[in-house]
């Protein structure tokens, strides 16, 4: 079994990812969507978290990534950076948001010595906003460099490839909607009108709703 479809079929399994046509998920971006992904209870399995420990530093040697410092982006990738920092022994720092409102007004935590290559890790890729944010506050705050983000999984939206493309960032990760999608129908769990409803959604996330009368 490839990695890719390892992935899909353990998130899948643990719940990470649930499927709901009607009513829809919605987003923080008020994006209503049929998948939900929570990356973040991947932490509590220990044999399934290591395949995705595993699958990063698979990734970090074929591809040849160099590094000084994994940077994870707050809050739900903190734990997958930690875990990969400690299995590679080197130092970790992690990315807010934002910059914080009181005491130093800092938006990295963790040591960083200027001209540092920082590799970001990141649980979820839907737009790609969040990563490029945190590789502007390393370059900018950190006086670092930054090429390249992991991720567990993406959605492989169009805006997304923008948004890595324009930041000048290299995108990996360890498994797809489409991968996702496709380990639904093997398991038999979506019917051939609910893959359709699912691929129009990566076609058009902001207007999927409308589309398919579900606003």
């Amino acid at each position: 079994m490839e990695l890719s479809e390892k992935i899909a079929r353990n998130l899948l399994e643990k719940g990470a990812v649930r499927i709901n046509m009607n009513p829809p998920f919605t987003w923080t971006s008020g994006i209503k969507s049929p998948v939900y992904c929570d990356n973040r209870k991947m932490i509590s399995f220990v044999e399934e978290r290591k395949v995705v420990v595993e699958g990063f530093k698979e990734i970090i040697k074929e591809k040849g990534i160099e590094f000084d410092v994994i940077g994870g982006t707050a809050t739900a990738a903190i734990p997958w950076a930690a875990f990969l920092s400690q299995e590679l022994d080197v130092p970790m720092i992690y990315i807010r948001p934002k910059k914080k409102e009181h005491g130093a007004g800092k938006q990295i935590e963790g040591a960083l010595e200027p001209g540092q290559k920082v590799l970001i890790v990141e649980d979820l890729i839907s737009t790609g906003g969040s990563s490029v944010k945190a590789a502007h506050a390393v370059r900018e705050e950190g006086e670092c460099h930054v090429e390249d983000v992991l991720a567990i999984v993406t959605y492989g939206l169009d805006l997304s490839v923008k948004n890595f493309d324009e930041a000048a960032l290299e995108l990996n990760t360890l498994t797809t909607f489409d991968d996702i999608v496709h380990r639904l129908a093997d398991m038999g769990e979506v019917s051939d009108e609910e893959i359709e409803m699912l691929m129009k959604f990566k076609e058009g996330p902001s207007e999927w709703a409308g589309k398919v009368g579900l606003e």
